[in-house]
This record gives structure tokens, sequence and C-alpha cells, in this order.
């Protein structure tokens, strides 16, 4: 048995000598390995791709369509990474800004932060909006500005302890249920970090642009450095980040103190390709004029910290105008 299988291997062997051999040498099954590993490679690449495309597909038909705010131009978003950092402030200065750099245009402010609504304290207003004849809740106003936030609608101490369910039913209501009339921006003053509210808001309505606050503070700046991902991910343009608090002056000696740091945020937005909108300075003027319910947009008009939030938004404008086009 043993010398019949050698000579049948024989056989074989000689049969085979004109023809390719069916042995590899080690250089062949080591091409041979490396053009298996590319094929592997590309294999799992291309099923890669289709998962995300169908991923995509899918996520496409379960998200509402974006529809427009009635009587709505455009729409800005003021966020940040982290609370603290002086964003409901920003926005209501923004807003300010925006009417007092042209009195032409019309501008509104919605509160978005539905667990510490900010802009009834910003703003000094109190009380519950009436309702129009379409059953709309008419906004409050003050300094010429409509305002809407969930302040107006519960108890100035009373928690608003709901889960997700509600409180996105509740940004329903503030996005459709109010009367705007007509305006050239709405300034949304949106909740900190990057949860449920800032998605539902930018898959329900179209947004023209997004503002990013943020101290210069490395521990804030890797908040903001999340929340201008975000919204590049939703496809939100991102039109700058605004640098809150980036210089204290002394008012006996005019010392200037970088308390939370210097450029932390003009770094930043070299890092992500955006713009440095502004920096506002950390002064006592704007604080108690925001504890006042007097912005200081408005309540100190020509004073320097004023002339900052102007100029913010008057980059703000060109940005806009940059993203349009």
């Amino acid at each position: 048995m043993a010398q019949f299988t050698y000579s049948r291997l024989r056989h074989v062997l000689r049969l085979s000598g004109n023809k390719r051999s069916v042995f590899r040498t080690g250089g062949e099954l080591e091409h041979g390995a490396v053009c298996s590993g590319h094929f592997i490679r590309w294999q799992r690449s291309v099923d890669s791709k289709a998962l995300q495309e169908r991923q995509k597909q899918q996520m496409a038909r379960g998200l509402p369509k974006q529809k427009p705010i009635t009587g709505v131009k455009q729409v800005i978003v003021v966020a940040s990474g982290k609370g603290g950092v002086g964003k409901s402030t920003t926005a209501v200065n923004l807003a300010l800004g925006l009417m007092a750099n042209d009195e032409t245009k019309t501008v509104g402010l919605l509160d978005a932060d539905i667990y510490g609504p900010s802009i009834p304290k910003l703003m000094n207003l109190k009380g519950n909006p009436e309702l129009a004849d379409n059953n709309r809740m008419i906004p409050l106003t003050n300094y010429g500005i409509p305002c809407m936030s969930m302040g107006f609608l519960v108890d100035d101490v009373a928690p608003i302890v709901w889960r997700g369910l509600m409180v996105m039913s509740a940004i329903e209501k503030l996005l459709r249920q109010v009367e705007w009339g007509s305006l050239d921006y709405l300034v949304i003053d949106m909740p900190p970090g990057t949860g449920d509210v800032q998605l539902s808001i930018t898959q329900n309505i179209p947004i023209s642009g997004a503002v990013i606050v943020s101290t210069p503070q490395d521990i804030a700046l890797l908040d903001a450095r999340r929340g201008a991902e975000m919204f590049k991910k939703v496809h939100v343009p991102v039109l700058g980040l605004v640098q809150n608090m980036s210089v204290f002056q002394c008012p006996n000696c005019n010392h200037q103190t970088h308390i939370f740091g210097s450029d932390g945020a003009r770094q930043l937005a070299d890092t992500l390709g955006v713009k440095l909108l502004g920096d506002i300075p950390l002064h006592l003027n704007i604080r108690e004029t925001s504890d006042r319910g007097t912005p200081v947009v408005v309540s100190s008009p020509d004073s320097p910290e004023a002339e900052a939030y102007r100029k913010v938004a008057s980059v703000v404008v060109q940005r806009l105008e940059e993203v349009n086009t």
C-alpha cells in the first residue's frame, strides 16, 4: 500500500510537470495572504459603508421634517457646552444688539432652557402669556423684544421635574404655539450641553446658525468644542465663538487680569476653523444690569461692555450673510 501510494504520487507529479505547480512557494503564499488580507479589508470597508448608509436612511425616515416657524426669517441659537459661562446673558444682549445696530430689524427671544429659564429675570418680565384668536400664546415684550419662556408658564420657585417626553412636548409648544408675528431674527437661548432639547430643536426647525459661548478656561473649552461638533454633525452652520469673561479690569487701578485664561476661545476657534465673534469682558456692570433685568446694551448703551455686544451682533449678521450666499 505504501509502494502504491508513492508510485501514484510520482505519476501525478510527472503528469503535472508541464502545468503550473499546484504547490506554492513561500513568496507566493505570502503574496496570496497579502491579497487575501487586502480583499478582506476592502470587503469590510464596503460592508461598513453600506451599513452606515442603511442606518442613515433609517434615521432619515424616523426624523421629523423641518418646518419653519411662521413669520420668522432667520433663527439663531446661542449655545454652550456647559452652564455658568454667561450664555443667557449673551443671548439677551445679542438680541438687543441686533436691534440696536439696525432699528428696522425685528428680533424675538425664545428661552429653550426648560429646567433653568433665565429670560424672565434678565428681561424683567413676569406674568402669563395671553392667547391670540388662533389659540397661540402671545409673547411678553420688553425693550422692544417679544420673549417666550417656560418661566412665564410656571411659578418662579416651582421646580420643573419632568421626564424627556414632557420636555419634548413643551419644546414643541414653545416652537409652534407662539404668535411671533413677523421677525427678522429669532434668538434661541439653548440649554447647556448636547442633549435631547438641542437635537429636537435642530431637527424640527431650520436654523440659520449657531453661536457658541465659552470662557477662556480649558474645562469650559472642552465642552464648547463638543457643542460645536454637535452642530456640525446635525448640519447647523457654526457662526463662531464668543469668548465671554475674557478679561477683568480693576475699577480702581484699571489693571487687567485674565482670570479664566487668555485667548483660549480664540485658539479653539482656529482649531475648529470657525470665527471668533468677539470678546466680552468680565465686568461688574454686566452682572449688575443683568440681575436688575436691565441688560447692559439698553441700560448703558455707551459703555465699552455694550459696545462689545453690539460688535458681536454685527459680526453675527455678517456671518449669516456669508453662510446664506
